[in-house]
This record gives structure tokens, sequence and C-alpha cells, in this order.
């Protein structure tokens, strides 16, 4: 099974970035406008094309301030597939590993999904060095 990857440094502690990746509040700075918590075990859905499409993402494990992982039980191509964010600090702020894991092939949509991907953690370093540039896709779902 695929796997998409990314590494990026960013210059600032685990504890300021973790609230980004663990809260429909957080992937609503960077990710998404459309986001909404789901339920109360802290399920959240983000929507895009006006709903048309909605990723729906389960906390599987959440290790604050160090790891948040995500299951996805909805959105094309992803059900099934895990979002895992690992927080290691360094001298200059924290590496952060990203996964997008358990695809079923490797197709176009993969492939697109891993250039999307990129885009999303450069909006996620930004979000959390104060320099956010906001969600990467807008209500409707367009990418801005």
């Amino acid at each position: 099974m695929p796997d998409i990857k990314h590494s990026l440094a960013i210059k600032a502690a685990p504890e300021r970035i973790y609230p980004l990746i663990s809260t429909a509040t957080g992937f609503a700075q960077w990710w998404a406008a459309d986001v909404t918590e789901a339920d109360a075990a802290g399920a959240v859905e983000l929507g895009f094309f006006n709903r048309a499409t909605v990723y729906r993402l389960n906390r599987l494990r959440m290790a604050p301030p160090h790891e948040a992982e995500w299951l996805c039980s909805s959105g094309k191509e992803w059900s099934g597939t895990k979002l895992w964010f690992a927080l290691t600090p360094n001298q200059d702020g924290t590496l952060v590993r990203f996964t997008h894991a358990d695809w079923k092939d490797e197709t176009d949509y993969f492939v697109s999904c891993t250039t999307v991907w990129g885009e999303l953690m450069f909006r996620l370093k930004s979000a959390a060095e104060g320099q956010p540039r906001g969600p990467l896709f807008s209500r409707n779902g367009q990418a801005y």
C-alpha cells in the first residue's frame, strides 16, 4: 500500500503546532475553511466543493504535544487511510513528519494528493510560525 510522506522544519515548539493538527479549529487555520467538529469524541469533518466531498476524520491516537493520528472514514479514495503527524523538538523548533498512509493504489488522485499535501505542509508551517496564510480550501472547496 502506498503512502504519502512529508517532513518539514518549523520554527515553533510542538505545543504551538499540536493544536493545529489535532482539532477542527486548528485544521481550519491551514487546511479547509469548512471544518466542523462531528461528535463528542473529537471526530472532525472537512467539506469540499459545497460538501459534495466530505472527509470524516476519527481520532485514533493523540499524544500531546508530539503525535496525532487520524483515521479517514469517508472521502474519495481516503476511506480507511490514516493521517499521522509526528512532532520532534529540535534546537530550531520542531521537525514535523507527516504520513498519509494505507492508500489502496497509487492512482492519479493519490499523486494529486501528494502535491496538495506538500502545499498544506507549508500552510501549517506559516500558521505555526505566526504568519498564517489561511486555509488552502475555501468554504466551497476551491483552492485559494
